[in-house]
């Protein structure tokens, strides 16, 4: 039986997670659960699975549940340090990155500095600092195992392969909602129409991600550091069927795909078994059905967030970090109705223009560059930057 850590227990991913902990309770066993703060899905996560330890995002949260958990033995934490406590609980084997955004990498780090090995779905943990990350689990021995659907599916096209033989991988994206928009559509966009993603139900965040691509660019920064491939070996075709998750192309011209339905809990369940596979109760793909496949390469005039995210990746160092920074503040003010869809991308890039870049050594630059980018894009928003 594996010992489990959430991290980010009430988001889709951990969610999906948990779920399928629920259908094969003799695999799974659940240790410690980190949340925001979504009290009540918590508790009833709390009720069903029994965590040793659990935390919330403010001592407030951290206090009404406390009230409402009298009489279970339960610890409860809150904050940082309460994500941290629950990465590092000394009974936890694997820990599942879930959280959304920066906040992940700090306790990320500090799971993989304690040995637990990781199913990664924070991919800001790479993109902010890629290079110390992947350092830390070579020196620790540690797995880490992407999520993601397009990570997992490089992952499984790469088995049994040798790393020179790749010629590039191919990351898929469904385009979002807004692939066959015209330029002169894009600046009338509202958050209800960005958050309708096609295929995928996903949070808020990632779904304003997916329509504007940076999803896809963070994604590639996430690629580069998880498979050790340069930029150029790292492209992008859009697959509005969302049914081919990624590929590899060799150098004899050889592609090797993984195809599956457009569920989450398929790449979950194989990061929480590898390298066995679960009897999951998925519905087949049916390919008959589908009749086919399309594929285009994306248009960078109307999503200029991927080339955004190229120019990050190509500058290194805290640039990537930046940018990341800056995207969470611009999607946190698109939502708020403080900035045009299109603003994001002209915010990113203006706080980007801003910064000098420097070669990262330790995390605390990285966060130091991570606070420096969402203070001059608050700045910006602040002084009328649409």
């Amino acid at each position: 039986m594996k010992k489990l850590t959430v991290l980010g227990s009430t988001g889709s991913i951990g969610v999906n997670t948990l779920e399928i902990v629920k259908s094969f309770p003799e695999d799974f066993e659940i240790v410690a659960l980190s949340a925001g703060n979504n009290i009540a899905l918590l508790q009833k996560q709390i009720e069903i699975f029994n965590p040793h330890i659990v935390s919330v995002l403010s001592e407030r949260d951290a206090e009404k549940l406390a009230l409402k958990m009298q009489g279970r033995k339960i610890e409860i934490c809150y904050g940082v340090e309460g994500m941290i406590r629950c990465a590092t609980a000394s009974e936890s084997e694997m820990v599942v990155a879930a959280v959304v955004g920066a906040a992940g990498l700090v306790p990320t780090l500090a799971a993989i500095k304690t040995g637990k090995d990781i199913a990664l779905a924070n991919k800001e943990t790479l993109v902010m600092a890629g290079h110390l990350i992947m350092q830390e689990v070579e020196r620790r021995n540690v797995r880490l195992i992407p999520v993601d659907s397009e990570h997992s599916a490089i992952f499984q096209s790469l088995v049994g392969h040798r790393h020179s033989d790749v010629r590039q991988l191919i990351l898929t994206a469904s385009g979002g909602p807004f692939r066959n928009y015209g330029l002169s559509q894009f600046d009338g966009i509202t958050p209800d129409d960005a958050l309708a993603h096609p295929n995928w139900d996903m949070g808020k965040k990632i779904s304003i991600d997916s329509a504007t691509m940076m999803n896809k660019g963070l994604e590639i920064i996430e690629a580069r550091w998880l498979f050790d491939f340069p930029a150029e070996k790292i492209t992008v075709h859009v697959h509005p069927e969302s049914i081919v998750h990624s590929l590899v192309e060799y150098q004899d011209g050889a592609v090797m795909a993984q195809l599956g339905i457009p569920d989450m809990k398929t790449p979950i369940a194989y990061a929480l078994s590898w390298p066995r596979r679960m009897p999951l109760s998925q519905p087949p793909l049916d390919l008959c059905q589908l009749g086919r496949l399309t594929f285009s390469l994306p248009d960078h005039q109307r999503f200029p967030c991927l080339k955004l995210a190229y120019d990050a990746l190509a500058v290194g160092g805290t640039m990537p970090a930046v940018l990341n920074a800056a995207n969470e503040i611009a999607v946190e003010a698109f939502l708020n109705y403080k900035l045009s869809f299109m603003g994001i991308p002209r915010l990113i890039e203006r706080v980007m223009s801003y910064h000098q870049s420097t070669e990262v050594q330790t995390i605390d630059q990285v966060l130091q560059a991570d606070l420096w980018s969402r203070k001059n894009a608050q700045e910006l928003i602040s002084g009328g930057f649409v």
